[in-house]
């Protein structure tokens, strides 16, 4: 499927602008570069992990910047002097990769061993976003909260 209409869905959903905005940009990155190569992996409920495959490269020469629901990884080899390889598979080429987070997912930290940079993510919703039930009580007009976790 070459283009997605999404006029339907604009006629009739009310402050999805950026989820439309997110399935945009993903039908842009079709032929986008691959590198370097990642997993994202769900490791809990709420708790998510990203590795990427990040050989030859040291901790000075990856910065991670984590801004409003977009997680940043950039990369960028350090010229130390000359080299005369006869042949070169390691990449040592620059790169950006953007991941776009949902709403209320941190990261919680960033490891790096064996050449691979994994970062954690957790989601955690404040306590006056959860579902909450309501009890209701007859006769007086005063309803109560009562915080349960909503199924």
């Amino acid at each position: 499927m070459r283009n997605l209409d999404l006029a339907p869905l604009w006629r009739s959903t009310v402050g999805f602008d950026r989820l439309f905005d997110l399935l945009d940009e993903s039908a842009r990155w079709v032929g986008e570069d691959n590198y370097p190569p990642y997993n994202i992996e769900r490791t809990g409920e709420d708790h998510y992990q990203i590795s990427l495959a990040l050989a030859g490269f040291t901790l000075d020469e990856i910065a991670i910047t984590a801004e409003q629901n977009v997680l940043t990884v950039e990369g960028r080899k350090a010229e130390k002097g000359e080299h005369h390889y006869l042949y070169q598979g390691i990449s040592a080429r620059p790169f950006r990769r953007v991941f776009n987070l949902a709403d209320y997912v941190e990261v919680k930290g960033a490891t790096f061993e064996g050449g691979l940079l994994k970062i954690d993510l957790v989601r955690e919703v404040p306590e006056a976003m959860k579902p909450r039930r309501i009890t209701i009580n007859a006769g007086s007009g005063n309803q109560q909260l009562e915080h349960k976790k909503a199924a």
